[in-house]
């Protein structure tokens, strides 16, 4: 299954810097295995130990924290070439506190991660390349994790709303932009009902502030 996907591998961060050459040697010294997943099954567990660390190579992922009372907050949507997973495998967690789960069909690539953090007894040229890589792409998820507590912090839901739309026009350098989520995603990834989020969208659009279809958004100038 790998073969069909190289340049989802070649374009990704942690293979950053490794030759079209070199990519085979080092899939090899991984020891990588890929897996497919239906819609609405589970790649990762909450509650197992973490081992592996995944790669999207086809089709749509969410990470999500389901509490006790059966309430969901997605904390990521991924799409082909993102990593999930690596935080805690790296910290060597007890137990996952999310799960991972297809929302579309999925390939998946499966690393461990002992393999990438350690360098080999061959001592492969691009190891060290290969975990310098994932530092880098462990400090993004961390300023990212930062910005969804700025977010959170908010206490109103057009707070709340205005916090993510506004770094999504930042991050896409347009005043005009598509988020990666329908209603009810956004509503988990803000912690807020649904319905609270629809009254603000509408009252927010009638005020001026921003206008929008589905997933597409344009914020205005006040």
């Amino acid at each position: 299954m790998i073969e069909q996907y190289t340049q989802v591998l070649e374009s990704n961060l942690l293979f950053q810097g490794i030759g079209t050459g070199e990519l085979d040697d080092m899939l090899r010294c991984l020891d990588v295995r890929t897996a497919r997943y239906p819609k609405d099954s589970a790649i990762f567990l909450a509650g197992n130990p973490p081992r592996w660390v995944g790669m999207v190579l086809k089709g749509t992922v969410q990470v999500v924290r389901d509490d006790i009372f059966g309430n969901r907050s997605i904390l990521a949507k991924l799409l082909p070439g993102d990593l999930f997973g690596e935080a805690f495998a790296c910290a060597e967690s007890n137990a996952l506190p999310v799960s991972v789960l297809a929302v579309t069909d999925c390939d998946v690539l499966l690393m461990d991660y002992r393999r990438i953090i350690t360098t080999c007894s061959s001592s492969c040229v691009f190891h060290s390349r290969l975990i310098e890589n994932m530092m880098r792409i462990l400090a993004q998820k961390n300023l990212n994790l930062n910005q969804k507590i700025e977010i959170l912090s908010t206490r109103s839901t057009r707070e709340k709303v205005m916090a993510y739309l506004s770094l999504q026009a930042a991050g896409q350098g347009s005043s005009q932009f598509e988020i990666p989520f329908n209603r009810q995603e956004l509503a988990d990834y803000l912690s807020v009902e649904r319905s609270a989020l629809s009254r603000e969208l509408g009252a927010m659009e009638r005020e001026g502030l921003i206008s929008f279809s589905k997933s597409s958004f344009q914020l205005h100038e006040p």
